[in-house]
């Protein structure tokens, strides 16, 4: 059960007993004693409190509705039915509006004096302003002339639409109209990518070899297209001439709107944009890059370090974990060099799955392993269960080996997804380490907690910080050590080398954007540290590349939340409660590593007062 956490305001209700003694009435709130005067002087800053708290909501009302006014799937999902069938409006016209509307929230939100809001209002108020700062900077920064990246772009995601639920006729004529409307959403989106080929702004071009195959996989015959799937698959009260009337609709514009869009693209791309795209893989060599750089760093630590201080501290961890890797080798009485190791684990057979299937399986044992302990280390679990299937087909040969889809509807699972593509490529010894990442204690368990907190505001409920994410999933790696996992030394290795991986990022993430290395010096270098396989490694340097900073979060998150772990058990001892410990950490949803730490703070000295 959860801990009940009364507001400030119910519990001086409860507590706060009027008590005569002498000439002046005093009162009782917990341990003090306050006069009448100091209680006259309290009332007024809890009435400035108030007024500043009031002035901060409506900040926040405005700047949510800016979010639900420019993502209709978002509003959508919240159960606004009038967005429906909308796609979302990219227009110069429409995206300059929005940054605007927003700039004007953030100067708001500055003004204010946060020394007077109440301290749910402080928190409120700095994780907005994070969230506001970043959209204004991505905007000023061009962000928008990149809606692709070396993974994947626009035109995979906004195929997901084929997932949604389709229970009446309306559902459909719903998706109709958006697959009507994809053309003014293509055409949109070429346009910025167009913007960004003339002013320099494009993902490295040796990133992009072999993006095309990402679009070419939309480019089949109609029945075999992801799109037309849903009127191959209507429900059963459906009428056989509704159900006929419906597929000839959706054979039609697939066939005649859809289709076509995606020929449009792959000849774009091939033909101008890929072949004319930047050679330069560096971020600081873009327009104004070295303060983009520096902007991207401070974004995804939520910490003030510059890029020189997050190599280095990269550096000392890889030195680190290498120590313990060479230990396992020698545990294993291996024969030979670090570097034959490395070569053994990425070509001996027994270590790679022969099936999607067996892969698959591996990972569902693993993740239902993961679940049966996780009582004894969180007193609050999810509602919501999550569910394992593979990597799209169409974007899984340039994606990560792995990751979490959450979804906004409290009647939908999320979802683990395992990259079954190039099996000779997974190895089995990593499944461990990837599960608890990606499913539980990781992302799922943290991400649908954050949606469940109904007490806090929707621009925090379903909101995402890379560091407190990101570290809560290299966290939660870790965590499985305690929890009996690692058991064989090889899943120990791949344990090792998954943290030596997000060290590794520290250290080329910020070689190949500030330091001056190339692709190649990066890619050797977490080959040579890590045992990813080497299309692991390619991928990995590819996705740094193409979204400077980003994996800069989950090493400085994860060191952070340790250190704070270490604090705790130090001023605690044998009141350290580890269940407890973990509600502090995830009862405040995604925050910043300064209010993590903050919150850990008080966490540290509530747990001393009970003692």
């Amino acid at each position: 059960m959860r801990k009940l956490i009364l507001p400030a305001i119910i519990m001086l209700s409860i507590t706060g007993c009027k008590m005569t003694t002498g000439s002046k009435a005093q009162y009782y709130l917990g341990d003090n004693y306050k006069s009448e005067e100091v209680a006259s002087e309290t009332q007024n800053v809890s009435a400035s409190k108030k007024v500043e708290d009031m002035d901060l909501q409506s900040i926040i009302d405005k700047a949510w509705q800016v979010n639900l006014d420019f993502s209709p799937q978002l509003a959508y999902s919240l159960g606004d039915e009038s967005k429906a069938s909308q796609l979302p409006d990219l227009s110069p016209e429409t995206l300059a509006a929005k940054n605007i509307r927003q700039q004007e929230l953030l100067s708001s939100l500055k003004q204010l004096d946060q020394n007077t809001l109440s301290a749910t209002g402080k928190i409120n108020a700095q994780l907005l302003q994070y969230q506001l700062q970043n959209e204004v900077d991505l905007y000023r920064y061009k962000d928008h002339y990149l809606p692709i990246t070396a993974e994947s772009g626009f035109h995979a995601y906004v195929a997901s639409m084929a997932n949604a639920t389709f229970n009446t006729t309306q559902d459909y004529e719903n998706y109709l109209t958006k697959l009507a409307a994809l053309s003014n959403y293509f055409a949109q989106q070429t346009f910025w990518l167009k913007q960004g080929l003339s002013s320099g702004i494009t993902p490295a071009k040796a990133t992009l070899t072999g993006f095309e195959d990402s679009i070419s996989a939309y480019i089949v015959p109609v029945e075999q297209s992801r799109y037309f799937k849903p009127f191959t698959q209507f429900p059963s009260h459906f009428t056989a001439e509704q159900k006929a009337k419906l597929e000839k609709k959706g054979k039609q514009v697939v066939s005649e709107q859809v289709l076509p869009l995606y020929q449009q693209f792959f000849d774009f791309m091939t033909q101008e944009y890929i072949p004319n795209a930047r050679t330069s893989i560096a971020a600081n060599d873009l327009p104004n890059g070295k303060a983009f750089y520096q902007n991207r760093v401070a974004y995804y630590t939520t910490l003030d370090m510059t890029a020189d201080e997050v190599h280095a501290l990269g550096l000392e961890e890889v030195a680190r974990i290498k120590a313990e890797m060479e230990q396992v080798i020698s545990d294993v009485e291996f024969e030979g060099s670090f570097a034959d190791f490395l070569h053994f684990l990425r070509t001996d057979p027994q270590f790679y799955p022969k099936t999607a299937e067996e892969l698959l399986k591996e990972a569902a044992y693993i993740a239902k392993k993961a679940d049966a302990v996780l009582p004894k280390y969180f007193a609050t679990l999810p509602r919501t269960p999550y569910g394992i299937k593979p990597v799209p087909a169409e974007i899984a040969p340039k994606y990560t080996t792995g990751r979490y889809s959450g979804s906004n509807r409290d009647d939908e699972p999320g979802y683990y997804w395992v990259n079954t593509y190039a099996l000779d490529k997974r190895p089995l010894y990593e499944m461990e380490a990837l599960t608890l990442h990606e499913a539980v204690p990781g992302h799922h368990l943290q991400i649908s907690l954050n949606k469940e907190l109904t007490d806090l505001p929707n621009f925090r409920r379903y909101s995402y910080i890379s560091a407190f994410g990101e570290g809560w999933g290299l966290y939660s790696e870790y965590l499985g050590l305690e929890a009996g996992f690692y058991q064989d030394p090889y899943s120990n290795f791949g344990r090792l080398t998954y943290e030596m991986w997000r060290a590794a990022r520290l250290v080329v993430d910020t070689g190949m954007h500030a330091k001056g290395w190339t692709r190649q010096e990066a890619i050797d270098f977490m080959a040579s540290n890590t045992a990813l396989s080497m299309h692991n490694v390619t991928t990995e340097i590819d996705r740094y590349i193409s979204w400077p900073g980003q994996a800069l979060s989950y090493k400085i998150g994860e060191l952070t939340i340790k250190r704070l772990r270490n604090k705790a058990e130090e001023a605690l001892g044998e009141d350290f409660d580890i269940r407890l410990f973990h509600d502090a950490l995830l009862e405040n949803g995604s925050i910043t590593m300064e209010i993590l730490e903050q919150k850990v703070n008080e966490f540290i000295a509530e747990q001393q007062k009970q003692a």
